[in-house]
């Protein structure tokens, strides 16, 4: 007898495009390689909302309000009763209601199909909530996802979560075709200019003032290099305090006198637009402020795409940036960071085999392949499930 071929059925949980949050973005590229693979329907949605109205497409198969309690029971069983295989949630802190987060438990307790979470965050010394939170995640989970080996002595220790249960997969960057660098540089009007570059939304912890500061002391040796941030304020920020962050550094770069060495692209990006900004640089910088930030999408994405990265020592880039595919400057140090500049911009050999071996890494973090990785967990969690029922396939 000939079986028909099942095709299995995957939810997401978290924030969903059009929302402007890195969450959604790494949900969506998830989901779009997931749907790729022969065995999969394409997965499905459940998008958390703050207060704010978002028209979104035909993936979302429901959406739960933030702060109303209540959302969080009905969706566990709404996925109860559907036709949806297991539940992926996408874990930040912020996105859930309650403190911290913790309305996420009220679905996660009373789900019945089974779940894996991915946990974006992962602090080295969270609060009492916060401990709490992430441990009974991860004991109601079928298992528990990081994207920094670091962080997974972390989760055992702090957090109190059985190796058995954690998988680490990198972060995945979409892979777009486009021209070359030097193609680039002329079609943006950057010819012969040295680029460093710094994408994502702009927010305090992202050290952007140091970065700048260090450009008084690089552009004195090479004039020809230009320092863009490409990126619109973060949605949260702008809520909150306008753009006082951006004129702050729009100020500095007056009051240094770079105004013909540092640009701003106040927008939020396409996608397209995030790789060519990355392929045009010869440099990308994350000079961000936060020591326990354990994961970076923008930092992967130069590192996918094979930059020079100089970066401050946060979990993520002291991790990623090991074995000479990047330098790394001290937090709040201007000085070291043009130090690291100035170098690579003084030997070309230098940079270039530093961009090969970056790029060595970067190959194997392609959403195509990172997503067989989910493609292979997730294929042996639904099996799971159906051997705990007593069904078979």
């Amino acid at each position: 007898m000939i079986l028909k071929s099942i095709k299995r059925n995957v939810a997401f949980l978290g924030t969903s495009l059009p929302r402007e949050c890195g969450l959604a973005t790494f949900s969506q590229d998830l989901m779009n390689e997931i749907e790729r693979i022969h065995d999969f329907n394409s997965p499905r949605m459940i998008a958390v909302n703050n207060n704010k109205s978002y028209v979104y497409g035909n993936q979302v198969m429901g959406q739960i309000s933030q702060h109303q309690r209540a959302d969080y029971s009905k969706t566990a069983l709404d996925l109860n009763r559907s036709d949806i295989d297991m539940l992926v949630i996408q874990h930040e802190f912020g996105i859930y209601g309650g403190e911290s987060g913790e309305y996420v438990l009220d679905l996660a307790e009373k789900l019945k199909i089974p779940f894996v979470v991915i946990f974006h965050t992962v602090l080295s010394e969270p609060s009492d909530k916060q401990r709490l939170i992430m441990k009974r995640l991860a004991e109601l989970s079928s298992r528990v996802i990081t994207m920094v080996q670091n962080k997974v002595q972390d989760l055992q220790d702090v957090y109190g979560i059985e190796n058995a249960k954690i998988t680490m997969f990198h972060h995945g960057v979409p892979f777009v075709e486009t021209a070359s660098r030097d193609e680039l540089k002329d079609r943006y009007g950057y010819a012969n200019r040295q680029i460093l570059s710094t994408f994502g939304f702009l927010s305090p912890g992202k050290g952007i003032e140091y970065a700048i500061e260090a450009m008084r002391g690089v552009v004195a040796k090479h004039p020809e290099a230009l320092y863009i941030i490409w990126g619109k304020t973060h949605p949260v920020v702008q809520q909150e305090v306008g753009e006082v962050y951006r004129q702050k550094l729009m100020d500095l770069v007056s009051k240094l006198g770079l105004e013909a060495h540092v640009t701003f692209v106040d927008k939020l990006l396409t996608q397209e637009e995030v790789v060519e900004s990355l392929v045009l640089s010869d440099i990308y910088m994350t000079p961000y402020l936060g020591k326990d930030q354990a994961v970076s999408g923008t930092l992967a994405y130069g590192i996918g795409y094979g930059r020079v990265i100089i970066s401050t020592p946060y979990r993520y880039a002291v991790e990623m940036l090991a074995d000479g595919r990047g330098l790394l400057g001290n937090f709040h140090d201007s000085a070291s960071l043009e130090q690291h500049i100035v170098t690579v911009l003084d030997h070309p050999d230098l940079k270039l085999e530093m961009e090969n071996r970056t790029q060595a890494l970067g190959s194997t973090m392609m959403w195509s392949e990172v997503a067989k990785s989910y493609a292979a967990l997730f294929r042996e969690t639904i099996a799971n499930r159906i051997v705990i029922k007593g069904s078979a396939v």
